[in-house]
């Protein structure tokens, strides 16, 4: 589909009660290796298709993987309800599958795992309950998921409500959706710059199911309670949030789908580690925002992997380790570990 350097390959993940369940690992090698490996999960109504997030990290020297969930992208399998889990545990036989593929197959031996939206919390949860097994070194999450955009009356007592419908009758549609404002600031047929498959991404999202909706809520209030992260985070966020269900400009330089506010609030509840980094004029996947800020979200991830996971020069392969890039900022030689205060950051307690 990507064509090369891309490769995908196929996990078989049994059946469930719509067939045979698959997940599926792309991977995009660097040309120079030094062992360290990234694992991208995507978020609600998404699949993999950011490669310029790739040519990041490989030019870098970081073996790049992304994982298209069950039912989800190249996972999504005829007669099967896109997007559709009974619970956020439902995916760790895939990360835990594609984290094994990684580290014993493929022989890398650091591993920081990326997750966006839904996949933020997604990850977030597989981590705290892989935490004693050194699956994973660090985690960056772009914009996570970590509570309902919505007032309090709907997101609590309705949302209690609707979690108990999911259990009776997981598949029932939902009167929610998640409009087209984001889809338009994304892609090129549209107002954005990026083009992708509208079959897997469609503009207007997929219907909300009850039970997803449950497995959500359960899996947002698991972490609102407190994890046991023992690895960095790192937790990435626009400034702002825009609620509007109808094209504005501001929709341009927002978070369009979450609001930011919860993502702060909840980000001392992952761990010991947590760095807050907040982009201004970022959208919900900060990967997508314009030139400018995901050049700045972008040199955010590669400055705290370099100080937190002793990852060495984040630079690219061709650029000194010891050079000033433009910003005036000397880069930081391997193996030192300085505490990390960027300059669009802020770093919580704890």
């Amino acid at each position: 589909m990507l064509g090369p350097p891309y490769e995908r390959q196929t996990i078989d993940l049994g059946t469930d009660d719509e067939g045979p369940v698959v997940a599926t690992l792309v991977r995009r090698r660097a040309e120079r290796p030094t062992g360290r490996a990234v694992l991208y999960v995507h978020g609600f109504v998404d699949y993999f298709f950011q490669t310029h997030l790739a040519d990041f990290f490989a030019e870098r020297g970081w073996d790049f993987y992304a994982l298209d969930l069950r039912k989800y992208g190249r996972s999504l399998l005829p007669g099967q309800t896109p997007n559709f889990c009974r619970d956020i545990s439902d995916y760790f036989p895939e990360l835990d599958a594609a984290a094994e593929i990684i580290r014993s197959e493929d022989g890398h031996d650091t591993l920081l795992a990326m997750g966006h939206s839904t996949g933020g919390l997604i990850i977030s949860l597989w981590a705290d309950a892989r935490r004693d097994s050194g699956t994973v070194d660090g985690l960056v999450l772009n914009s996570p998921f970590f509570d309902i955009n919505a007032p309090w009356a709907v997101r609590r007592p309705l949302a209690a409500a609707v979690s108990r419908l999911g259990r009776r009758a997981p598949h029932r549609i939902l009167p929610f959706g998640l409009g087209t404002v984001y889809g338009e600031s994304l892609h090129a047929d549209h107002r954005g710059e990026w083009t992708y498959d509208l079959a897997w991404k469609p503009l207007a999202g997929f219907p909300v199911r009850a039970g997803w909706l449950n497995a959500i809520r359960t899996g947002q209030r698991r972490l609102r309670a407190g994890l046991d992260i023992q690895v960095p985070v790192l937790l990435a966020c626009s400034t702002r949030s825009f609620r509007g269900t109808r094209w504005h400009d501001n929709a341009t330089v927002a978070d369009a789908v979450l609001d930011v506010e919860h993502m702060v609030r909840y980000a001392p509840r992952l761990g010991r580690h947590v760095t807050v980094a907040r982009f201004d004029g970022g959208l919900h996947d900060l990967t997508l925002s314009g030139p400018a800020v995901r050049k700045k979200v972008f040199d955010e991830v590669g400055r705290w992997a370099e100080a937190f996971l002793a990852a060495g020069p984040t630079a690219p392969a061709d650029e000194p380790a010891d050079t000033i890039p433009d910003g005036g900022e000397p880069r930081i030689p391997a193996g030192r570990q300085p505490t990390a205060e960027p300059a669009d950051a802020t770093t919580p307690s704890g």
